[in-house]
């Protein structure tokens, strides 16, 4: 027997399978089973990989020669399998062929280039904290988080204000897409070709606004950094990494600091720890859960033998409450230092759209902070059912004016 087949057959090894409903809908549970497990289990459900453990994660997502995304970056593999989709051009690629596209889209989404965003970002969250507060009662995705994200993120890319509603059908379906092709992901491509139809469009450079972010990247295009199609995906890419994410992470800022009352006063006595904020909630319920990656070579990794062309799942919010890395990691704290998060990712494939994000959260929840005095849990909350994201379907509340 070889050390291979030692390491091999020593392989702790786990029938979890995280894309269940239930797994789905309360992930905390599994995600301890699967971090008591071991370091790297073998996922018996799906024959890949998987870890809870941060280090581990971490490492991977910052080795894409070791670890690549060309594969896919969700359950299937792209070596034994067909994609259902034309693969990503940003996401689904490794140097070199990823490098040029992705120094485009980094361009293009610069914190200094977003900057001039801020001041329309804070004013498109206080005209929505005035609605809040003449209504009282709210669900906090119908009148807060998709209203919002469907205005300023839209905006910014330079789309029409037309159909916007459909940019959450397709995210829906993108996210939903790595996972297993089960019933959730069916549901949400029953109007898959309509979406997509409306996606490409307003992609489209002669349908984006000339003073737009998405301008840019047809300007790369003209410079011949990328070609025109490069530059359509490029903004594509915009879209799918800069909407729903955030829509689920103002939920999941809402659920917690209704939840955390004693958190959110801290945070209406100093407004200013709104960024410190916003990465807590990123960390403690994050809205992107898990990542994969593709081994490219044969490869040790945490005591185990895994061969070429193997599927790793990196579990993002199990990894960001590992209590080896995080001090009382099930403790919601907006003055921990959060920011070493794997909300976002990490390494060259980093979530693109992160700067707008936090630009985006920081302004809605400082002006919340400032105005309002409580946020109440008033019904039952509904989780929304999505083989990646985590996040909420409907969440009532009621806002009280300071």
């Amino acid at each position: 027997m070889t050390d291979a087949d030692t390491l091999t057959a020593a392989r702790p090894s786990s029938d979890i399978d995280p894309f269940s409903r239930e797994n789905v809908l309360a992930p905390y549970a599994w995600h301890q089973s699967l971090h008591d497990a071991g370091p790297l289990v073998w996922m018996t459900k799906y024959d890949v990989w998987g870890t809870a453990r941060y280090d581990i994660a971490k490492q991977v997502l910052d080795d894409w020669e070791t670890y690549g995304s060309g594969a896919g970056v969700g359950l299937a593999n792209f070596h034994t399998e067909k994609p259902w989709r034309p693969p990503s051009k940003l996401l689904e690629a490794d140097p070199p062929e990823h490098t040029p596209r992705r120094g485009v889209a980094d361009g293009v989404m610069a914190h200094s280039r977003l900057r001039e965003f801020r001041p329309i970002f804070a004013e498109q969250a206080k005209l929505l904290v005035d609605d809040l507060l003449a209504k009282g009662d709210i669900d906090g995705m119908e009148d807060v988080a998709k209203p919002y994200i469907l205005k300023v993120f839209p905006d910014a890319v330079g789309l029409g204000p037309d159909g916007r509603e459909q940019l959450l059908d397709y995210g829906n379906m993108v996210f939903n897409g790595f996972g297993p092709l089960n019933d959730t992901f069916a549901a949400s491509t029953a109007a898959a070709d309509a979406v997509v139809d409306y996606v490409m469009g307003c992609c489209d450079r002669d349908r984006l606004d000339p003073n737009g972010l998405g301008e840019q990247a047809y300007k790369a295009a003209d410079e011949g950094i990328v070609s025109n199609e490069e530059a359509l995906f490029i903004v594509r890419s915009m879209l799918s990494a800069g909407l729903d994410t955030t829509v689920y992470a103002i939920g999941n800022v809402l659920s917690c600091f209704a939840d955390h009352p004693d958190e959110w006063e801290k945070l209406r006595a100093d407004p200013s720890k709104a960024r410190n904020a916003v990465e807590e909630v990123l960390r403690y319920d994050s809205p992107f859960q898990s990542f994969f990656r593709t081994t490219t070579r044969d490869v040790e990794l945490a005591g185990q033998h895994i061969p070429a062309k193997t599927k790793i799942m990196m579990s993002l919010g199990a990894a960001n409450r590992d209590p080896a890395f995080w001090e009382k990691p099930d403790v919601f704290d907006i003055d921990r230092n959060a920011a070493a998060h794997l909300g976002f990712g990490f390494g060259v494939h980093h979530c693109m759209g992160q700067a707008m994000a936090r630009l985006e959260l920081q302004a809605l929840v400082t002006e919340m902070a400032k105005r309002i005095e409580r946020i109440e849990i008033t019904g039952p909350a509904v989780r929304a059912v999505n083989n990646t994201l985590h996040g909420f379907e409907t969440l009532p509340l009621r806002v009280v004016a300071a």
